[in-house]
This record gives C-alpha cells, structure tokens and sequence, in this order.
C-alpha cells in the first residue's frame, strides 16, 4: 500500500511540475456527505497537481437529477446507486469505490445524551423529543420515513417534524432537539455532537464512490483526481471526518 501511495504522489508530482500553462478545471459534483473531506482534500490536490476543482455540494438525489438534465460535470461523488443509474444512461463513464457511511443521531452540543443504544430506546428517544428534523430528500430522511412507518410512530412524528437544508445546522441553530443525518454531516459544526449512530439493527449505511463523466474536460486531469483521492492518505481524512474508505 505504501508503495502503491508513493507512485501516485510521484505521479501528481510530475504532472504539476511544468504543466502550470495546461492546468484543467475539474467540476465535481459532490454529496453534502463528503463536504468536509472535499474541503480538506481539494486545496492539497489543487496544490500538488496544479488544477482547480469547481465543487458543486448538494444532496446526491439533486445532484443526479442536475447531472440528468446536462449539468457539466467531470466528476460525480454520489452514491453508487446514483452512480450506476448515470452509468445505464451514458452520462458517467465508470464507477471507483470511495467510502461507507453511516447515519446518526445529533444533538445540541454538550445536551445529554439520548438512550439510542436499540431500537425500542431509539423509539421511545424520538417520541420523547420536542423536534426532530431531517434532510426530506437526502438518502437519510428518504430511509427515515419508511423506518418510522415500521415502527409504527410516523403520524406521532408529523407534528414536531421540521424539514430542513442541514439536520445537523437545524440541531446547531437550537431550530430542533435531534437531527438524523450522516455522521459525516454532523462533524462540521461546533454547535451540534454525535449522540452516536443508529442502532444496528436500524442502520442505515450508504456507499459512496467516484464517478467520471463519459466526456470529461480533461480525462488525464479526473483520472489523476480518482487516484489522489483513493490513496492512503487519503483514506485517513475520510477517516477522520466520520466516513469508512472502502
């Protein structure tokens, strides 16, 4: 593994030395998911490759149906369901495995902590809480709202629901007690903490990859993105902020 990391920094090295005059403009189209780990890694990338990324951030339900429509895009981080559908219909070209990640329950910084640990506390946790709020079409709220019709609370939930931009910022702002959304999405902000991840028996994992247009702007420049982001080092930002590299 290590050798394989050293080859491509060798690699993005060697592009970015002399090749200033033929840098590319990369449009990636990203989940909100991955926001954190693009901000952290795309100005490094930026710096050793000598190209710019143009990072789109949305729900990766939005960001398919933009791509659908014909929104320019080299570069897809959506989920592999996404991914593949964009794939049958000759919008991407390829699929590279990135990362899992898990959905949690977040909470106003330094609150106590709900009983979540199954899902008969997760259950009585929610009915217990004033507000909740998710992300209606985001791939949690869209898993959330079959959850609560099995669990046979979803008329109980209508009334203290609240359908937000960011469960986490809604969580954050103090606009609602407990937010679900991807433990990745929790992280970013200071007013708001991981309670923890739902349940195992409930949990909701989603697969996250990289997909390349079928026409990219420059096709050497995304090839050299994919490889930078598949990297160990890579995988330790992913790490670090709450998603598991694949």
């Amino acid at each position: 593994m290590r050798t394989r990391c050293l080859l491509v920094i060798a690699t993005v090295a060697s592009l970015a030395v002399g090749t200033t005059s033929q840098a590319a403009e990369i449009r990636v189209l990203s989940s909100n998911a991955a926001k954190t780990v693009l901000e952290d890694l795309g100005p490094r990338f930026e710096k050793s490759a000598g190209h710019k990324l143009v990072v789109t951030f949305d729900t990766a339900n939005a960001l398919k149906l933009r791509i659908e429509k014909g929104a320019a895009v080299d570069v897809a981080l959506l989920t592999d369901g996404a991914i593949d559908d964009l794939i049958k219909q000759g919008k991407l070209a390829s699929r590279t495995a990135l990362a899992r990640s898990g959905a949690g329950v977040a909470i106003k910084k330094g609150a106590r902590k709900p009983d979540i640990s199954t899902t008969d506390a997760f259950k009585r946790t929610v009915l217990a809480a004033k507000s909740i709020a998710y992300v209606e079409q985001g791939a949690t709220g869209i898993y959330l709202k079959g959850l609560f019709e099995r669990l046979g609370i979803a008329e109980q939930l209508k009334s203290k629901t609240k359908l937000v931009l960011s469960a986490a910022e809604a969580v954050a702002r103090g606009e609602a007690e407990i937010g679900f959304t991807q433990i990745s999405e929790i992280l970013p902000y200071a007013g708001a903490e991981v309670a923890g991840p739902l349940p195992a028996e409930i949990q909701l994992y989603t697969n996250f990859s990289l997909g390349i247009a079928a026409r990219p702007e420059d096709k050497k420049a995304t090839d050299i993105l994919i490889e930078y982001m598949t990297t160990p080092a890579a995988a330790a930002v992913l790490k670090a902020k709450g998603l598991e590299p694949r």
